[in-house]
C-alpha cells in the first residue's frame, strides 16, 4: 500500500490493541475512543469475529491504529482460530488495553491476557468499562482506569492515560529514522529505484517514499534514478554523494558503478535497522554457507501482493541462494500474517524490510524465530553477502549507531 507524502503510512503509526473477554466492551470502547462506529456492538457475546483496525489521531499520542479483537475466551474450533488471531495482533501491539466487565469484575481469564500481555513486554492499562454497572460495594484495582464506553464517563481520562503511557514507554525506546543525524543539509544522496514488473504503476513503494520525505525534512539533496541513469548522475555532479541507496535486487548493478569510497546500502538494510532486527539478521546471514543440501528456507514477507513471473522473494532469491552455495534447498513462503507459529522444520528465515509492519510485529518474528533457534535474515542483508558487498552495505549503518 502506498501512502501520500501527508499521511503517516500504518507501519509507523502507534498500534493500540483492545483485549478482553468475549463482552467486556472492547468494540465500545473502540467507538467511544473514536467516537465514530468502527466495530459492531450488540449484547451477543462473540459479536467481534475478526480483528478491526481504524486509523487516527489520538493526542497526545500523534498517529496510531486502534485494533479491536475477539474475546480470549471464544469456544469451540472457530473460537479458537478467532483466539490465534488475537494472539497474532498482540505481536504488533505497541500500548495494550484489557478491558474489564466492571459488572463482573477480574476473572482467571483477565488474569491469563494480563500474563500473555506482560509475556509480550508491551505496555498496558486495565480499564474496567461498564462503570455504569459496577456494584456500589467492588473495589477497582490501584492504577485501573473506570469508565463507561455507553456513556462517555471516564473516556477523557482513558486517552490522557494512555498519552501517559506511551510517552513513559517512548522515553526508553531509540528514537529511530532511517539516516538518524548522520545527514547535514546540502549532502546528496541518490535513490536507485529500478521500475520493474513488480513496481505499482504510476507509484513508488513505501520505502522509496518514506527515504524521499525524510531526506527534504533533512533539506538533503535527493536524487532519484533508475540503475541505467546512475552512471549518468554521477557524472554530472561535482562532488561525490554522500550515500547511495539502492533497491536491493539492484545490488550487483549498482556496485559496479559506485566507487567503493562512497557509502552503499539498501532500503531493505536501512529498514532492518529501523525495525529493531539488524543485530540477528547480521548474524543469521553467515550460517548460509553452513546449510546442508536439502535444508528447508522460509520466505517470508510482511505485505501481500499480486506475485509476477520474476519475483523477488518466490523466484529471484531461492535462485541465487542455490547458485551462490550449489545446493539445492527447499523453499517455503508466507506473507501478510501467516507468518508460520511452528518455526522447527526450517534451518533460515529471509525476511523482506518490514515495510508495511510496525517495529514491534518485526521484533516479535526475530525474536519467535530466535526462541526456536532458527537464524533469522534479511532480504538486503542477503543479497549484499551474495554479492561479495556484506560489509560495505553495512559502513552507512556503522556510522549511524557510532
Amino acid at each position: 500500500m502506498e501512502q501520500g507524502f501527508n499521511q503517516t503510512p500504518r507501519a509507523n503509526r502507534v498500534h493500540i490493541g483492545i483485549f478482553g473477554r468475549r463482552n467486556a466492551g472492547k468494540s465500545s470502547l473502540i467507538n467511544a475512543i473514536t467516537g465514530q462506529t468502527v466495530s459492531v456492538v450488540s449484547e451477543i457475546r462473540g459479536t467481534t469475529t475478526d480483528t478491526v483496525e481504524k486509523a487516527m489521531e489520538l493526542l497526545p499520542i500523534g498517529p496510531v491504529v486502534l485494533v479491536d479483537t475477539p474475546g480470549m475466551d471464544d469456544a469451540g474450533a472457530l473460537g479458537n482460530l478467532r483466539i490465534q488471531q488475537t494472539k497474532r495482533a498482540l505481536s504488533h501491539t505497541d500500548l495494550a488495553i484489557l478491558a474489564v466487565d466492571a459488572a463482573v469484575g477480574m476473572t482467571a481469564v483477565e488474569e491469563e491476557i494480563a500474563a500473555q500481555i506482560q509475556s509480550k513486554q508491551v505496555p498496558f492499562l486495565l480499564v474496567w468499562n461498564k462503570s455504569d454497572l459496577l456494584p456500589a460495594e467492588k473495589q477497582i484495582p490501584e492504577g485501573a482506569v473506570l469508565v463507561s464506553a455507553k456513556t462517555g464517563a471516564g473516556i477523557p481520562q482513558l486517552k490522557q492515560r494512555l498519552g501517559e503511557l506511551f510517552q513513559q514507554q517512548n522515553r526508553s525506546l531509540p528514537n529511530r529514522s532511517l539516516f538518524e543525524a548522520a545527514l547535514l543539509p546540502e549532502d546528496i544522496v541518490i535513490l536507485v529505484t529500478p521500475i520493474d514488473e513488480s513496481a505499482p504503476k504510476g507509484r513508488m513503494i513505501l520505502p522509496q517514499v518514506q527515504a524521499i520525505r525524510e531526506l527534504l525534512d533533512k533539506s538533503a539533496i535527493c536524487l532519484t534514478v533508475q540503475p541505467e541513469q546512475l552512471p549518468a548522475a554521477l557524472g554530472v555532479l561535482n562532488c561525490s554523494p554522500r550515500l547511495v541507496v539502492t533497491d536491493s535486487q539492484a545490488f550487483g548493478q549498482v556496485k559496479e558503478i559506485v566507487s567503493e569510497t562512497i557509502p552503499l546500502t539498501s532500503f531493505s538494510i536501512l529498514f532492518a535497522r529501523l525495525k529493531g532486527v539488524l543485530q540477528p539478521a547480521m548474524e543469521a546471514v553467515k550460517q548460509l554457507e553452513q546449510l546442508p543440501e536439502g535444508s528447508r528456507i522460509l520466505i517470508a514477507e510482511g505485505c501481500t501482493h499480486h506475485r509476477q513471473c520474476n519475483d523477488i522473494g518466490t523466484v529471484k532469491l531461492p535462485k541465487w541462494i542455490q547458485a551462490h552455495t550449489g545446493k539445492q534447498f527447499q523453499f517455503s513462503f508466507s506473507s501478510g500474517n501467516s507468518f508460520p507459529e511452528d518455526l522447527s522444520a526450517f534451518q533460515l528465515i529471509v525476511h523482506c524490510g518490514g515495510c508495511m509492519l510496525n517495529a514491534k510485529e518485526m521484533e516479535s518474528r526475530a525474536a519467535h524465530a530466535a526462541a526456536q533457534h532458527v537464524p533469522y535474515t534479511n532480504y538486503g542483508i542477503l543479497i549484499a553477502y551474495l554479492n561479495g558487498i556484506y560489509t560495505r552495505s553495512l559502513q552507512f549503518l556503522r556510522e549511524l549507531d557510532g
